[in-house]
């Protein structure tokens, strides 16, 4: 790997499995098809969600430093209560959103929401509780062993550096993640690319489906109506735990097909199919020359005559009027 930071996918299993390997306990991601409060509040407790849209690269992300386009920044409790970093580096949105929900649950009023986020991310936490947003962000950047395991799930590619991609590429269009999670009995949108957290008022533990379903509601309907690219990612307690809990074997044994499936799709997206795809072409060719008896000429002529016969037939089309070359 070297030494940026690359773009992971907005996917349950990604996002699982990448907890799971910074030492996570007990925690794993839902994807919601839709804005509905009630399917979010089936999946308690809820330690926050995170949220995919695309980024703006046509005007300013944030217009007022002073005011947010939906509630009020917090700079007081993103200096010292909540933790909060300002991103610094490009691609790594998707880990610093699962990061600003996580570091804000290991020590909550109720043990039901606390999060045990294992050794490297509670010393992690530890050191940087006492520094800036945006020193916190420059910690994150260089901090290798989250690093490492976020590039463990990019995708493999032979042709593209995705450290090189710039966000406001006129080509591509960019997408970015913010948290939404209720902290000290108010609902945080942690965003490290706005100046502060953006608190949006009063919200428990239980009436937090509802109250983030408002807030999303009100963000999407800020875009055209033709817009349809967002995901919703819920970050909640293993669904395990609880098939335990009630002895629901059924449950139990879908989830344990969704690890699989999950573990799966990882490693997929970690092979480079470069190769396997090459060995494919060269058996191809090799039984087309076997088939010719080794004629490798005689193919090649096929192909000309083919060709010759096509450009013929163009230029009867044309009335003999147009002039084609044939290249090769």
């Amino acid at each position: 790997m070297s030494g940026g930071w690359h773009t992971i996918e907005s996917d349950a299993g990604v996002f699982t499995y990448l907890l799971d390997n910074l030492g996570v306990k007990n925690v794993q991601f839902e994807e919601l098809l839709s804005l509905d409060a009630d399917a979010l509040a089936q999946l308690h407790p809820v330690y926050g969600v995170i949220f995919l849209f695309k980024f703006p690269t046509d005007v300013p992300y944030v217009t007022n430093k002073d005011k947010p386009d939906d509630g009020v920044y917090d700079f007081e409790a993103g200096e010292s209560s909540i933790f909060f970093a300002t991103q610094t580096i490009q691609n790594a949105c998707g880990t610093q959103a699962l990061l600003s929900v996580l570091l804000n649950k290991t020590d909550p009023e109720t043990e039901e929401t606390k999060i045990d986020v294992g050794d490297t991310l509670r010393d992690f936490r530890e050191f940087t509780m006492n520094l800036p947003p945006e020193f916190r962000g420059e910690a994150l950047s260089n901090a290798e062993l989250i690093r490492d395991v976020h590039n463990s799930f990019s995708k493999s590619s032979p042709f593209v550096d995705e450290t090189q991609r710039q966000p406001d590429d006129a080509t591509e269009d960019a997408f970015h993640f913010v948290a939404y999670t209720p902290i000290n009995g108010k609902l945080y949108e942690l965003d490290g690319l706005q100046p502060a957290p953006i608190s949006h008022g009063a919200c428990s533990q239980h009436e937090f489906p509802t109250k983030v379903m408002e807030v999303l509601q009100r963000r999407i309907a800020r875009y055209d109506a033709t817009e349809i690219r967002f995901n919703l990612l819920a970050m909640v307690r293993d669904l395990r735990i609880r098939a335990y809990e009630l002895g629901d074997a059924e449950l139990l044994a879908r989830e344990e097909r969704k690890r699989n499936d999950w573990r799966f799709e990882n490693a997929l997206r970690r092979h480079n199919f470069l190769g396997f795809a090459g060995e494919v072409l060269k058996g191809v060719v090799a039984a087309k020359l076997k088939e010719d008896g080794g004629a490798y000429d005689k193919w090649i002529e096929r192909g000309k005559d083919k060709m010759r016969k096509r450009i013929d037939e163009r230029k009867k089309a044309a009335g003999g009027k147009e002039d084609v070359e044939m290249e090769g």
